[in-house]
């Protein structure tokens, strides 16, 4: 369906309490090609009528005996959950004009009417409305797709980090100084270091010496933020034991292409392997 077939399909309330206008207003519309116009004299039933129908414009009289459109509209302003009211007022008065649109009024036309001005507001107004609906439709659109993306990636993201500890004794992630932020598995046991640069600075809680040639290789690569895959590490406890390592990361950079540090896993190896 296109704008024009929208415009044209559009439900509008004429509410007046006489009958010459709402004669004059219905007719007007339905020589203009509009197909669902309805009217009411009463204004007490506008707020339950608009709940019911959700009208896309409102013709509103502002001269009422029982209930005057100031208060319709703020009736409406009150029940209404959409925070656009779609009103154009009716008045021959010219001082209610501005009260009008500062109570939620989005225009007005004047009485006595005349009839090229009643058909292009309430036309101008009818486009309006329908670009915001549209609008309103495709930011809730694009939050809901972004909701659903960010539940994917938080599911990716278990199911990456449960991969990763099925295939490795440890998880880490360090931030651009060096620093652990994130580790999962017993890797502060097995290198025997307290949270801190990666081998480099690390202080040994047992004593014990690092190849210094594997940590060379590595210290290199963070530097230049170079991605490493089964890098062999090798160390030497105090009785002589030598355990060998194989370690994998990547840098990782935010938006603003910065680098925020490295992630990656680990695993200890026997010598056959």
């Amino acid at each position: 369906m296109n704008i024009e077939q929208d415009i044209l399909g559009a439900s509008i309330l004429i509410v007046d309490d006489q009958e010459a206008n709402v004669r004059l207003l219905t007719r007007l519309l339905g020589e203009a090609g509009y197909t669902k116009v309805s009217s009411t004299k009463q204004a007490t039933e506008v707020c339950a009528l608009h709940r019911r129908h959700d009208y896309a414009l409102i013709l509103l009289d502002l001269q009422m005996p029982s209930m005057d459109g100031f208060s319709v509209m703020e009736a409406l302003r009150t029940s209404e959950t959409d925070s656009y009211l779609p009103v154009i007022v009716l008045t021959a008065q010219p001082g209610h004009k501005l009260r009008a649109l500062q109570a939620g009024a989005k225009d007005f036309i004047s009485k006595p009417f005349d009839l090229l001005e009643v058909k292009t507001r309430i036309r101008n107004m009818l486009e309006v409305r329908l670009l915001y609906r549209r609008l309103e439709a495709h930011n809730l659109a694009l939050e809901k797709a972004v909701s659903e993306r960010t539940a994917e990636l938080r599911e990716s993201e278990a199911r990456f980090r449960s991969l990763t500890e099925l295939a490795s004794d440890w998880y880490w992630e360090q931030d651009e100084n060096g620093d652990f932020t994130k580790v999962s598995g017993p890797v502060m046991d097995m290198l025997g270091i307290r949270v801190g640069p990666l081998v480099a600075d690390s202080q040994p809680e047992s004593e014990g010496d690092w190849d210094p040639v594997s940590r060379a290789t590595l210290m290199a690569n963070i530097a230049e933020r170079r991605p490493f895959l089964d890098l062999a590490l090798a160390r030497f406890e105090p009785d002589g034991t030598r355990r060998n390592f194989r370690v994998s990361g990547q840098p990782m950079f935010d938006q603003r292409c910065r680098f925020v540090g490295y992630r990656g896993i680990g695993v200890e190896v026997s010598l056959g392997d």
